[in-house]
């Protein structure tokens, strides 16, 4: 992964260039790229394990969410601003042509109440996606962020709940470890346990 520039928060108009600079980018196959705290960042795609836990959280929350009028999407840019996310999932409405971003280039981190990330190996990873994420999903006003982590302590899942998006945070941390059950407490999928089966080898 690298970043193509820094943070500077502060700065209106190095948002400006970064979110030209990312729509103009024609990355090779099998990477992506998404704009996080003043940086555009580029990273590779997922390893096996990393799609097979993805694939089975998509499961369980489309089973939860059956005539609900929602849908789980898999890697397609949330848009807040002039940052772009782009979620391992994210749950939205059905048509997603009901929520787009002002530019048609993803949607509308407004009407997006679940995101789901899977932490990828490395020190960089796991601070993308703790940290940084978990910041950019709280100003977007996302109720519900889940983040498994097959690469902390002996795995863990964490549910942020009740953003706080002048701070930037979330009100509500729950971290388990692999094998105990925690349920989402919010949003559309209230109640949905995670349990060892998600998280199994």
């Amino acid at each position: 992964m690298s970043a193509l520039a820094h943070e500077a928060p502060c700065d209106p108009g190095l948002d400006e260039v970064l979110w030209q600079a990312w729509k103009a980018m024609d990355l090779p196959e099998g990477y992506r790229a998404e704009i996080i705290e003043g940086a555009i960042e580029v990273s590779p795609t997922c390893r096996r394990r990393h799609t097979v836990l993805v694939h089975r959280l998509r499961r369980l929350l489309e089973a939860r969410l059956t005539g609900s009028g929602l849908e789980v999407y898999q890697d397609g840019n949330v848009i807040h601003g002039r940052k772009v996310c782009i979620p391992d999932l994210f749950v939205g409405p059905e048509d997603l042509d009901e929520i787009p971003d002002e530019e048609g280039l993803g949607v509308d981190a407004a009407r997006v109440p679940l995101v789901a990330e899977v932490v990828s190996p490395g020190k960089e990873a796991h601070r993308r996606d703790h940290v940084r994420k978990r910041r950019r999903y709280a100003l977007a006003g996302i109720e519900v962020y889940v983040v498994i982590d097959d690469f902390e302590d002996e795995g863990t899942v964490t549910v942020f709940s009740s953003p706080d998006p002048e701070k930037g945070t979330y009100a509500t941390k729950t971290t388990v470890a692999y094998g105990t059950p925690t349920a989402i407490p919010d949003g559309p999928a209230k109640g949905l346990e995670l349990t060892a089966d998600l998280t199994r080898p």
